[in-house]
């Protein structure tokens, strides 16, 4: 007989997987300090050891914890974040300095997940009541006087010392985790659609969007409504849902529009984001070109982007700032990376980034179908749209496929919060196939 083929194991794949992205990270820093500072650097070096290094410790803990998980899951991670706070770098050092620390807080709540959780995370269908209500508390949170802060319209932000972060990021994990032991529980009669049984679903639901569209943080809201409409699909199999939430939508869309300014400038600032005559411009009281004023951020994204070409400027060589040092383009490294990338990266770099978020939705959505449990599935599938929601609204929001809100690109965007909550979702996505795998 024939020798057996060599074959490798998963986590022995994610750690060849992880080597790979440990030297495009190098490869990535070296472009940005040459094109910064015409030299190549040990510090460009550095960063990709230490990175490597950082996803070696979060290998071992998948190696111990989850050993049959998905082994492309978390160099899919890795490349992202790498690709992020590369940019980031190149956008601004010490904001680079400030998303490694949130990365590496990541990490370690992502291993704390794995470990605390490995036995049986299902337990936290126990407490489904607890995470819906902690949902909604912490999307309140900012509203408490003394503790939020209001940004571009949205009160988003929670300021607690010299801590800031974004409580919503959160909720959104714990809504999944609520809807997914919700569902499973109430499937058979959710999907004989009596409303009695429905009660504590939509009150949990609605709850979180009230708080939400008080806060004027609608794109939060429309990404809470894809995750709430699509987990109920997939739980009910029931298309008449879907078609009464698009109705639902639909006009409490026109009614948004008509009734929140901040939501009627978005639709115009989508709609007609350049004007050849003088409007009314709020932040400085006078006329002026759209262009020029509100929708300022949005057309110099839409020029950052076409300026990319084909083939891309190359890392570090994109122009984001006028000849006097003030950015072109306000929040770039959270809101509008993407643009950013595609000017330094070109169609062919954002496809292939792209082409990432895809495989990795593409990866949960398998894991959700090889779960053999209702929990498991409904908890892959949330996790799974939740971040494939959020990647669309914010890249159709930015090349003005739709209109443009504020939510970050998962893993890749500046910003603690998201950072954190994206490695908690890797975290529960790898939980569940491990539990797959082995019943498998």
């Amino acid at each position: 007989m024939g020798a057996r083929p060599l074959t490798l194991g998963r986590r022995n794949r994610e750690l060849l997987y992880l080597a790979a992205v440990g030297v495009l990270t190098g490869f990535g820093f070296a472009s940005v300090y040459i094109a910064r500072q015409s030299l190549v650097s040990w510090g460009s070096l550095g960063y990709a050891v230490f990175f490597f290094a950082l996803y070696l410790a979060a290998h071992v803990v998948a190696r111990f914890a989850t050993p049959e998980a998905d082994p492309y899951l978390l160099p899919m991670a890795g490349l992202l974040t790498a690709i992020g706070v590369t940019e980031i770098y190149r956008l601004g050092p010490d904001d680079a300095f400030k998303q490694g620390l949130w990365i590496v807080i990541g990490v370690g709540l992502f291993a704390l997940a794995l470990l605390w959780l490995r036995r049986d995370y299902r337990e936290l269908e126990n407490y489904k009541y607890l995470f819906g209500l902690a949902a909604i508390a912490l999307l309140f949170l900012p509203r408490v006087p003394g503790l939020g802060e209001t940004v571009n319209g949205a009160r988003l932000w929670v300021h607690v010392g010299p801590v800031q972060f974004q409580p919503g990021e959160f909720a959104k994990i714990f809504l999944i985790v609520f809807l997914a032991a919700y569902l499973r529980e109430k499937r058979e009669v959710l999907a004989q659609g009596r409303l009695k049984d429905m009660g504590p679903l939509l009150l949990i639901w609605g709850g979180c969007m009230l708080v939400l569209v008080s806060s004027n943080d609608l794109g939060s809201a429309l990404l809470y409504y894809g995750i709430f409409l699509s987990m109920l699909y997939v739980a009910t199999a029931r298309l008449s849902y879907v078609a009464a939430g698009v109705v639902l939508f639909a006009i409490g869309g026109v009614g948004a529009y008509r009734e929140i300014p901040h939501v009627r400038e978005r639709i115009t600032i989508w709609l007609h984001p350049w004007t050849t005559e003088k409007v009314f411009c709020p932040t400085t009281g006078t006329k002026t070109l759209r262009q020029d004023c509100q929708s300022y951020q949005l057309v110099k994204s839409l020029y950052s982007i076409a300026n990319g070409g084909f083939g891309g400027a190359g890392l570090g060589k994109g122009t984001f700032t006028t000849a006097d040092g003030k950015p072109l383009i306000p929040y770039v490294s959270s809101d509008f990376i993407y643009s950013a990338l595609a000017q330094e990266l070109g169609l062919i770099g954002a496809a292939a980034l792209l082409l990432v978020f895809m495989l990795f939705v593409a990866r949960g959505m398998k894991i959700a179908l090889q779960a053999d449990d209702g929990f498991s599935k409904l908890l892959a599938a949330g996790l799974t749209f939740g971040f494939a929601a959020q990647t669309f609204i914010i890249v159709g929001g930015v090349v003005r496929l739709i209109p443009l809100t504020g939510i970050t690109l998962p893993f890749v965007s500046y910003g603690g919060s998201s950072v954190v909550a994206n490695f908690l979702l890797l975290a529960g996505l790898l939980l569940v196939s491990q539990r797959a795998n082995v019943k498998g």
